[in-house]
C-alpha cells in the first residue's frame, strides 16, 4: 500500500463550491469515513468534541504553525478516526446529539478497525488548506466555483460575508496582509461586493498555496464520470464499478432548487442528487447584466493557480 493511501483527504473551498458534493462523491468508494464540517462554528454539525476536541471561535478559522498547539493533537485525532466519547456525551444537548454520537461513533470505530481513511468536507477549512497538507499529511483538494456562479448562489440564498471575523484574526492578516484591505468593507450593505471579494482574495491565498490541488466546480460538474475518476486517481482511491455507479446516478438526478442545506441522515450538508450538468445552466440565475459585468471586473486579473 503506497504512503498516499493512507492520507487522510480534506476536501475544502468557499461555502457553496461544490465541497460537499465533491466529498459525497470520493466516498462513494467505500474507503473513506466522511467527516463534515467539524471546523463550522455553528452547531450541528461543528461544535462537536466527539469528532474535533477543539473549539472553534471564528468562521474561516485560520491554522498555522504559530498556533497549532491545541489544534494539531484535536485534529490528529480526528484524522485518526479516535472519537472522544466522553467529551461528547458530557456535550449533549438533545436527542439528536445522542444519536449523532452513536453515528459518528459508529463509524469513526469502525472506520479505524477497518482502515478505512477520514475525508474531512470542510469550506471552513479554506484558508488554512496548506497546513492540513504541510502538517497533518493531508491530501487537499481545493474546489473553486466560477465567480460569477458563486455570488449568484450567495445572494439567492441571501448570504454575506462578515469581514470582521477574518480581520480579528492576527496570524491571518500577518501571512496574508492583503486581507487589510477588506476593513472598508466591514459593516458595507453591499453583498455583492463582498462576496466577490471574498471570492477573489480566497483565489489568491489557495493560489500561492502550496501543496493542494485546484479543482474549477464547473469542470467536474461538466463530465462528473472523468472528472471524479482522475480525483479517485489524485487521492489514491480505487476507482469501482460501484463508485462509477454511484457517481452516475447522484450526478443524473433532478436539479434541485438552490437551498443552502440539506439534511442527510444525521448531516446537515449542501450535497443533494442532481442533474449535475442542468446545474450549470442559469449559474447567473438572479443577478442582473450589470451585476454580472461588476463581477467580472471585481474579479479581474487574480492570481494565476499554481497545482502542485
Amino acid at each position: 500500500m503506497s504512503p498516499a493511501a493512507r492520507r487522510p483527504i480534506l476536501v475544502t473551498g468557499l461555502p457553496r463550491s461544490g465541497t460537499s458534493w465533491t466529498g459525497r462523491m470520493l466516498a462513494a468508494g467505500g474507503e473513506v469515513v466522511y467527516v463534515n464540517e467539524p471546523l463550522n462554528p455553528q452547531h450541528p454539525p461543528g461544535r462537536c468534541p466527539g469528532v474535533l476536541r477543539a473549539t472553534v471561535t471564528h468562521r474561516f478559522q485560520y491554522i498555522c504553525d504559530d498556533n497549532a498547539a491545541g489544534w494539531l493533537p484535536a485534529f490528529r485525532d480526528t484524522v485518526a478516526l479516535r472519537y472522544r466519547f466522553l467529551p461528547e456525551l458530557r456535550a449533549n444537548r438533545s436527542p439528536y446529539d445522542l444519536a449523532r454520537l452513536l453515528r459518528y461513533g459508529t463509524a469513526f470505530t469502525l472506520g479505524r478497525l477497518t482502515r478505512r481513511r477520514a475525508l474531512l468536507d470542510d469550506p471552513f477549512a479554506v484558508l488554512s488548506a496548506g497546513w492540513f497538507a504541510a502538517r497533518l499529511g493531508c491530501t487537499v483538494i481545493a474546489l473553486e466555483r466560477d465567480p460569477v456562479s458563486f455570488v449568484a448562489s450567495w445572494q439567492r440564498l441571501g448570504w454575506t460575508v462578515y469581514f470582521h471575523e477574518l480581520l480579528e484574526q492576527p496570524l491571518l492578516v500577518r501571512d496574508h496582509p492583503a486581507l487589510l484591505g477588506l476593513r472598508a468593507l466591514v459593516g458595507s450593505q453591499d453583498r455583492v461586493l463582498k462576496a466577490a471579494t471574498l471570492w477573489r482574495v480566497t483565489h489568491d491565498i489557495l493560489a500561492r498555496t502550496p501543496g493542494i490541488h485546484l479543482v474549477r466546480y464547473e469542470d467536474l460538474a461538466a463530465d462528473p464520470v472523468r472528472g471524479f475518476r482522475r480525483l479517485y486517481g489524485h487521492a489514491d482511491l480505487a476507482w469501482s464499478a460501484a463508485a462509477e455507479r454511484r457517481v452516475r446516478r447522484a450526478c443524473s438526478g433532478p436539479a434541485g432548487r438552490d437551498r443552502g442545506f440539506a439534511w442527510s441522515g444525521l448531516s446537515r450538508t449542501a450535497f443533494r442528487p442532481m442533474d449535475s450538468r442542468l446545474a450549470l445552466d442559469g449559474a447567473a440565475r438572479g443577478l442582473t447584466p450589470a451585476e454580472v459585468d461588476r463581477i467580472r471586473e471585481l474579479t479581474a486579473g487574480s492570481v494565476r493557480p499554481d497545482n502542485r
